[in-house]
């Protein structure tokens, strides 16, 4: 029989059972201690944040300026629509409140019934950036159905583009959160995007509001804005030139154009044509584009589509590489004036091509230029004369100052996706004979549009090269300057007596050479022309036409340069699809509204003024005597159509713009007749003097644009109004006259 526990052994486990209590008290104790004391703050903040709802409220981001502060980007209050289904206590309530959203938001039933049935959320966002009319709707029917907190609108931001895709490019858009994706939307996210805000609303242990009112809310503070050197004005002239040109040069891979200040660097304009919509960057502005991605095997799919919008959305005045071709020539002169290879007198012999270390290298005059001067050389753009200046700066200068026009590095522009030529060009080493002859004229390396237009300034600015930039001045929510961009002189390069010298050659260039079609009356334009092959899309046996790029790149006033385009036109199609053809207008169309736009007015030559237009004087009133008188003291002809005595009606208008020495016509009675009505010819390819009869003969008004009244070899490339069309006689007709340039390129090396 066993024995039970001795009184030692009750001792025992009763002091073991005090200390085991003791112990565990003091773990208890312990622990109160250390959330009370210790970890005190740490514990509350859990506990109230189990209590606790808090709802972000994103911060406006700042307004984008254009650099006369018109406001291209701004930023409006929206709302995100939240579902709270936890505070749904009843099917009944959660089916009206999908009768009644559904119809304002426009979304199905069904997608807020499903985000309604997750009862432990308090949080699924049904819709997002909906507008004011829309909020007072909800707002309405929240109240009127007494729905308590199962609907809650988030004040949110969304970003408004005034001009619709005018520079698109450049200002890029955000994405749902209001991050930039691209552009300076991109590049400047973290100055626009500012400091979000909180709501902060109590809850219970069921994670629905307390039955006491406690909200807080924390501001949000909204983003600086910035100020750009962009002027929206000339931006709208770039994009409405360059996408004509792309459409009637039926251009295949896009174009683009810059235009800068030529002494501090500022972009004034940069585009890309086609572009896309700013409101709807995720629509292909082009069915081909689409195309693509359908042709896309389904495990390509993903990273075409991906490619294609990259495509769409990419800025390729900074994003490409091309071969710059004959403008490049200007670097070529700039670098053998400065070092003194050559001069003005210095004769150089063209065959129609040169050969080079056993290679022949065809001029874009496959006949040849014969004997020239340097000048000489340059308006003609003749590759075998720059074949034999490049040999005379050599390998190292030319290299030298390949690097200094900064060539072999990238501008620094405050854009994201600079492109790199770092493996594009030939270093010092590799300008081997073939490799120095190609590189004088253009060809066998690679720059980027910025880079290009950069070095040019420097060629004509006085040597200096600036650094481009696009964003001028960084403003507080107030609209204070908190940050300004000064014009950065990175290095000069040429001696400003180079620079005057070759803003001469250039000019000469535009005024009596290939870049005429550039000319505008009373303005000084310098420029050169360029047509590159892109000898990657060469075929081997060279018998198919190279693929082409066409480019123009000018200044003015010649003689006090202030801005500078450049204009590229990548792979047109057709037969004059040549730099001096179809790029120089686009500069020149730009240009002439350009320069009266900035205050550079026009200084007209003689014979200028004498072809100038002119303004119709106010004849409608007056008897047909008075106004014979009128229009004769003027320098005007007249025709009288219809038998009355007084002019009820005069084409051209009063005060329309319309050439010197034309006639007016004058309707005296209201029935015109078919006297009255005439058809437009069709001018296309004409010569002036042949549009002038066709004009005359048909009973019309001729305004002359382009170099017509300066080239006796210029035809007529466009006309105001269509051919065939009906119009009153006398009406005015803009005819556009294009300076035939012979500049086929050929296959550039046999």
């Amino acid at each position: 029989m066993s024995k039970g526990p001795t009184r030692k052994m009750v001792v025992k486990m009763t002091v073991l059972m005090v200390l085991l209590v003791f112990v565990a008290f003091g773990t208890v104790l312990g622990q109160l201690v250390n959330i009370q004391f210790i970890n005190g703050d740490y514990y509350q903040e859990k506990a109230i944040n189990q209590q606790l709802r808090t709802s972000t409220i994103n911060a406006a981001r700042g307004t984008i300026y254009d650099c006369n502060m018109k406001a291209m980007v701004t930023s409006g209050t929206v709302w995100t629509v939240v579902l709270s289904p936890a505070d749904i206590d009843s099917d009944e309530k959660l089916n009206k409140i999908a009768d009644g959203l559904a119809p304002i938001l426009g979304i199905d039933r069904a997608v807020i019934m499903e985000k309604g049935q997750n009862k432990k959320s308090q949080f699924q966002i049904i819709a997002r950036k909906v507008e004011k009319p829309v909020f007072d709707a909800i707002s309405t029917f929240v109240v009127d159905n007494d729905i308590g907190n199962a609907v809650v609108m988030i004040e949110d931001s969304k970003r408004y583009y005034s001009y619709g895709d005018l520079g698109a490019s450049i200002i890029g858009f955000t994405g749902t959160d209001n991050q930039g994706l691209q552009g300076i939307e991109a590049a400047y996210d973290n100055v626009l995007q500012g400091v979000p805000g909180k709501v902060v609303v109590a809850k219970n242990a069921y994670q629905t509001d307390m039955p006491f009112d406690y909200e807080t809310q924390i501001e949000p503070q909204d983003g600086s804005s910035l100020v750009l050197t962009i002027d929206e004005s000339i931006q709208a002239f770039v994009e409405r030139s360059l996408e004509t040109a792309v459409q009637e040069n039926d251009v295949g891979n896009r174009a683009a154009a810059i235009v800068m200040n030529v002494k501090t660097g500022e972009i004034l304009a940069m585009a890309t044509e086609p572009d896309y919509d700013l409101t709807k960057p995720f629509e292909l502005y082009d069915p081909s584009l689409q195309s693509i991605i359908d042709a896309a095997s389904e495990e390509d799919k993903e990273k075409t589509t991906t490619d294609v919008f990259n495509y769409q959305w990419s800025n390729k005045a900074i994003t490409d590489t091309y071969e710059p071709g004959s403008v490049f020539k200007t670097f070529t002169s700039a670098m053998a004036l400065e070092e003194k290879k050559v001069s003005a007198s210095d004769t150089f012999f063209c065959p129609g091509y040169q050969i080079v270390g056993g290679i022949r290298i065809n001029c874009a005059k496959t006949t040849g230029h014969g004997s020239l001067d340097f000048w000489g050389a340059l308006q003609k753009s003749c590759n075998p004369s720059f074949m034999q200046i490049g040999e005379r700066v050599g390998p190292h200068l030319f290299f030298q100052y390949f690097k200094s026009f900064g060539f072999t590095e990238k501008t620094g522009i405050d854009l994201l996706g600079e492109a790199s030529n770092a493996s594009l060009y030939h270093k010092e080493e590799d300008l081997k004979p073939v490799e120095l002859a190609t590189s004088s004229f253009g060809q066998t390396f690679k720059v980027t549009p910025i880079q290009m237009i950069t070095a040019f300034c420097a060629a004509v600015n006085g040597g200096n090269l600036m650094e481009p930039y696009i964003v001028s001045k960084v403003l507080d929510s107030e609209g204070n300057i908190i940050e300004s961009t000064q014009p950065t002189v990175r290095r000069q390069v040429i001696s400003a007596e180079t620079s005057a010298e070759l803003c001469k050659m250039l000019e000469s260039v535009v005024s009596i050479s290939g870049g005429r079609n550039a000319y505008i009356p009373g303005y000084r334009v310098g420029g050169k022309t360029g047509t590159s092959q892109k000898q990657d899309k060469w075929n081997e046996d060279h018998t198919a036409r190279p693929y082409r790029i066409a480019s123009f790149c000018g200044f003015a006033p010649a003689d006090d340069p202030q801005i500078a385009m450049l204009v590229l036109l990548d792979e047109p199609h057709g037969d004059n699809a040549n730099g001096g053809a179809i790029a120089a207008p686009v500069l020149r169309e730009v240009f002439e509204d350009a320069l009266p736009h900035l205050g550079i007015q026009p200084v007209y030559s003689e014979s200028e003024l004498e072809n100038a237009d002119t303004s119709a004087p106010a004849l409608v009133g007056l008897t047909t005597s008075q106004a014979q008188t009128k229009l004769t003291q003027s320098g005007f002809k007249t025709k009288i159509i219809g038998s009355g005595d007084t002019v009820l009606k005069q084409v051209p208008s009063q005060y329309s713009t319309m050439p010197r020495g034309g006639t007016v016509v004058l309707y005296t009675s209201s029935d015109t007749g078919q006297e009255g009505d005439v058809v437009v010819p069709d001018f296309a390819s004409m010569t002036l003097s042949q549009a002038n009869a066709a004009a005359v003969g048909a009973g019309l008004n001729v305004r002359i644009t382009g170099i017509g009244l300066e080239s006796t070899d210029a035809y007529c490339s466009k006309q105001s109004i269509a051919a065939d069309t009906t119009v009153l006689r006398g009406t005015v007709i803009e005819l556009e006259f294009l300076h035939k340039v012979d500049e086929n390129v050929g296959n550039l090396i046999e």
